[in-house]
């Protein structure tokens, strides 16, 4: 199961002084630097009087395969369903791999 934190960003559960991070937490990449950076950012906020935390709509992902696929930011649909229609705009194009058109 994954721990669901009422506030994504904080990574601080509902009981008192326990905080989760990384693939234990619900609807977060699991990514390993993303969980590494989370846990940066914890410590600093605990030890350090930091405040930054982790934006979780802007992390970057790729999946190595024959086709490469990459993707930064929020999906279309999410950004619609958080921004609204009016305000996304969504650009699409074909792209041939290199080394099918060689």
């Amino acid at each position: 199961g994954e721990i669901v934190t009422p506030d994504l960003g904080s990574d601080a559960t509902t009981a008192a002084g326990v905080y989760a991070i990384g693939d234990a937490v619900a609807g977060v990449p699991e990514l390993t630097p993303v969980a590494i950076k989370a846990g940066l950012l914890l410590a600093d906020r605990l030890y350090a009087g930091a405040t930054k935390r982790l934006n979780y709509d802007i992390v970057p992902t790729a999946i190595f395969t024959p086709l490469e696929y990459g993707a930064v930011g929020l999906s279309e649909e999410d950004a619609r369903a958080r921004y609204g229609d009016a305000r996304v705009e969504a650009y699409v194009t074909n792209l041939t791999p290199i080394e099918w058109s060689l």
